[in-house]
């Protein structure tokens, strides 16, 4: 189906997000970004894709980031930037193509707190991902080859690290359902499950941005 609605997916480790990101985006006919989003900072800013990758989704050092609100860009008010620390700057690129990206029309976007970032803009639906412990350890152990106990540990670090990115940059709580439309979980729902139902979500906020429900008194 053609579709017009930005769809941005955080994830529990474990859960199968990217998967049911990527599965959704072809499903929709749409672009996919989660690597392949450095690869697109990488040519508008000029970073190095190693070094992006080396800086993705983590929270290196504190930083104030009140200048998110202001809508500025790094292209257009680059020299504000100079004097800033690498990762700083690297982060900023990010969310500056993050932006050209979404302009562009519907797409998946994995992750970077995309769904802070687009918070004001239309037609965009964020969805978390989540599964209980039990069953991320089995897909890690399934998919990844770690026993139990390295897939606890696994799951550990990179939640603590998905969440303190998080909860600095956008300034709210990771994995909290108050800052998403959808929350699925794929251990009820399996990965196939949660693609369907995210797909049949998109379809009513395109059916229901073009008839509007009707008031109900």
């Amino acid at each position: 189906m053609a579709v017009s609605t930005i769809i941005t997916v955080g994830r529990q480790y474990g859960s199968g997000g990217r998967y049911v990101a990527r599965l959704l985006a072809e499903k929709l006919g749409i672009p996919f970004y989660d690597k392949e989003l450095l690869a697109e900072v990488a040519k508008d800013s000029g970073f190095n894709e190693d070094l992006l990758q080396e800086h993705d989704e983590k929270n290196t050092r504190n930083f104030l980031f009140s200048m998110m609100g202001s809508g500025q860009t790094l292209g257009d008010t680059g020299s504000m930037y100079l004097d800033m620390p690498l990762n700083h700057r690297i982060f900023l690129a990010q969310f500056d193509t993050i932006r050209r990206i979404a302009g562009q029309g519907p797409c998946v976007i994995v992750g970077r707190c995309a769904d802070y970032l687009l918070r004001d803009q239309p037609k965009v639906l964020n969805v978390f991902i989540k599964a209980d412990r039990e069953e991320r350890i089995r897909r890690i152990v399934e998919y990844y080859g770690a026993d139990a106990l390295r897939a606890e540990e696994m799951i550990k670090k990179s939640d603590k690290q998905r969440a303190s990115y998080y909860n600095y940059y956008a300034t709210g709580t990771w994995g909290d359902v108050n800052n998403y439309d959808l929350c699925v979980d794929t251990g009820a729902l399996g990965i196939v499950g949660a693609v369907d139902l995210i797909a049949a979500c998109v379809d009513i906020m395109e059916r229901n941005d073009k008839d509007k429900d009707p008031k109900v008194w």
